[in-house]
């Protein structure tokens, strides 16, 4: 079976994981701590009792506090996740992945499996075993294409798992238990659909790790920083559009809002780094253009700013991520007003042929036209495109000093020597830019530049998760197609029937295949005589298990039966006796694609022992996959692909 990456290995990171586990523990340890405090204080009227439920409460609250603080800190530890490369990046926000609770399927399944589909639960244990394998292993993927796929294995065969085990009106009676990535408070619910988002959130998480960890100094490092970061977007967004009501904060629709919009800012970062990395030659146009980049860089990270400082997200994301995005959007504020005077000053001034296209560039380039003189006269004059660059310069000063401000503020950041001095380097950049152009005979007061306006070249795309890269095999195959055996059909026990053969055959019409059903008995004949009936379903002829059998396969295992007749076992499915139920289902069959309606994926399940429905996480959109079953054509056709035997 396939591993995750050994959760016991001493790297960083792993050290991380252990103390994000045990800090969730004591969260847990404090949560049951309160809810017990909190009942008895609701429920004692002696005030000698209140008092002192009241102080424990307090403790345990400032308690909680301090853990949350602590796990902060931890998720903040973003140099664990950065790469170890020597050129300087700034670095990027990763998320911790979700941890969850061990569970253990192996009585309830072998439970469900001999009560719903009347097998032996105990010959179906290596299979459990292997989903549980499967489940542990996914805790703790690795931080590459092995750990994605794995996740999206365990993903996929979550859909099978669903439709075996998962009936719409009962629930399993096991609870899956996740904690919340950000704040560690555990959350746990029946609905599968809850172990299905938590598991997509870990996608979307691991591919911000993988964005991360990038070398951002070189073009594959930036290309794939890039391609991590939109599948993340791309995952947190999938999960914001397909769930609803989710139990846990990290997965509300305010805070995959606001991770979504972080991911494409980030990607907005790196297309950014990737324009000065791919920059030859420094012409003014050259220049312009990455003002523009810059400033769309700050203007999506102040979009990211206003998101996480909304009501509903402020007291939730760490502050350091807050402290982290609007330092950004000050930093490449600055880049932008220093690029606008690089290309005014260390451009020449516009020789008469290039002014038409520079001036077409200009025209663009700024929110609202500077004053002054007129475009052409601008271009071409070195003293009056000097005026203009000190303006620019001046403002990139004050934004670099703002960014600097506002990260000595946030003591996680603090210790982050990279963006300090990565802030330090870009504002004695620009201080050393304007002493050089300075003029001491300069009496003109230097104006106000207006800002640039935001372009890019490349815009951030959503990637949604590709599920189907990842194929998989139902684990549980040997329960029969899920087109009869799932958890939302019902049929009567199998009957048992020994059947002889007439001179005019059985008596009886077969039709499709895996399983083949019966879809007519000829009155007096053998098949009628046998109690057979049309609708049911043949899994076995003389001890082999046909659930799985072609229609041609079926036929010759009958045909082979000497003297002695034959011992079949047939099922039939509850609601689906008469024939007009045959028809129904002979017309599901033969309609052209061969696919049982039945088998759409995810077919909205009612809400399992739901007090409100508000508490459940509801899987509310259906998928396009299904998986397809084919009929084969049998030998002589009565009617539509109806054979007679």
């Amino acid at each position: 079976s396939q591993q995750g990456c050994d959760p016991f290995t001493q790297t960083q990171r792993s050290k991380l994981q252990h103390r994000r586990a045990r800090i969730n523990q004591q969260i847990n340890k404090e949560m049951r701590m309160r809810a017990g405090a909190e009942n008895l204080f609701r429920a004692t009227s002696n005030h000698k009792v209140k008092e002192t439920v009241a102080l424990e409460l307090s403790y345990v609250n400032s308690n909680l506090q301090l853990l949350k603080e602590e796990l902060e800190e931890l998720n903040s530890s973003v140099d664990v996740y950065q790469n170890d490369s020597e050129s300087i990046s700034v670095p990027m926000i990763p998320l911790g992945l979700k941890e969850t609770k061990e569970l253990d399927l192996l009585v309830p399944l072998k439970d469900l499996i001999s009560e719903h589909y009347g097998e032996e639960g105990i010959s179906f244990e290596k299979e459990i075993k292997e989903f549980m394998d499967l489940r542990q292993a996914m805790r703790t993927p690795s931080r590459n294409e092995a750990g994605l796929e794995l996740l999206m294995e365990y993903y996929n065969q979550l859909y099978f798992f669903d439709s075996r085990f998962f009936p719409p009106n009962k629930s399993l009676g096991v609870f899956f238990h996740w904690y919340d990535s950000l704040t560690g408070v555990p959350s746990h619910q029946r609905a599968l659909a809850f172990e299905k988002g938590s598991v997509l959130f870990n996608i979307g998480a691991l591919h911000t790790q993988i964005g991360a960890r990038q070398d951002r100094a070189s073009l594959p490092g930036l290309n794939q920083a890039i391609d991590a970061f939109q599948k993340a977007a791309g995952a947190f967004n999938y999960l914001k559009e397909n769930f609803s009501n989710a139990p846990s904060l990290d997965m509300s629709t305010a805070s995959l809002n606001m991770l979504v919009r972080l991911m494409v800012a980030q990607v907005q970062e790196c297309v950014f780094e990737k324009m000065t990395l791919l920059q030859a030659q420094h012409n003014f146009l050259s220049q312009l253009q990455l003002a523009q980049e810059a400033a769309r860089v700050a203007d999506v990270y102040s979009l990211v700013h206003q998101t996480m400082t909304q009501a509903h997200v402020k007291d939730y994301v760490p502050f350091s991520w807050t402290t982290m995005v609007h330092v950004k959007s000050e930093h490449f504020k600055g880049l932008s007003h220093y690029f606008a005077a690089i290309a005014l000053c260390d451009c020449p001034a516009a020789s008469d042929a290039e002014l038409p296209e520079q001036e077409k560039a200009f025209i663009q380039f700024h929110v609202t036209m500077p004053e002054g003189p007129s475009l052409h006269v601008l271009l071409q004059d070195p003293e009056e495109r000097r005026k203009l660059g000190k303006a620019h310069l001046k403002k990139a000063i004050m934004k670099h000093e703002e960014a600097m401000r506002i990260h000595g503020l946030c003591k996680i950041l603090r210790k982050m020597d990279i963006l300090q001095e990565v802030l330090s380097f870009a504002h004695k950049r620009s201080l050393g830019k304007y002493s050089e152009i300075d003029h001491e005979e300069d009496f003109f007061e230097t104006g106000d530049a207006p800002d640039i306006h935001p372009k890019t070249h490349q815009k951030p795309e959503i990637k949604s998760p590709n599920f189907s890269q990842v194929k998989v095999t139902d684990l549980f195959h040997r329960l029969g197609p899920l087109s009869v055996f799932s958890a939302k059909n019902k049929w009567y026990p199998a009957r048992r029937v020994h059947l002889m053969r007439g001179e005019n055959g059985f008596g009886f019409t077969l039709r499709g295949d895996s399983p083949v059903l019966i879809a007519g008995v000829i009155p007096g004949g053998c098949a009628a005589e046998a109690g057979l009936k049309e609708g049911d379903y043949i899994i076995s002829v003389n001890g082999k298990d046909c659930k799985w059998s072609k229609h041609a396969e079926v036929v010759q295992l009958l045909k082979s039966t000497g003297e002695e007749g034959v011992e079949i076992i047939v099922i039939t499915l509850q609601g689906s006796e008469g024939p007009k139920a045959a028809d129904k289902k002979a017309a599901a069959m033969s309609s052209g694609s061969g696919m049982l309606k039945s088998n759409k994926e995810n077919s909205r399940k009612s809400l399992m022992n739901s007090k409100s429905a508000s508490t459940l996480l509801v899987w509310s959109k259906k998928s396009k996959r299904s998986k397809k079953s084919t009929y084969g054509v049998p030998f002589t056709a009565v009617g539509d692909n109806e054979a007679m035997y």
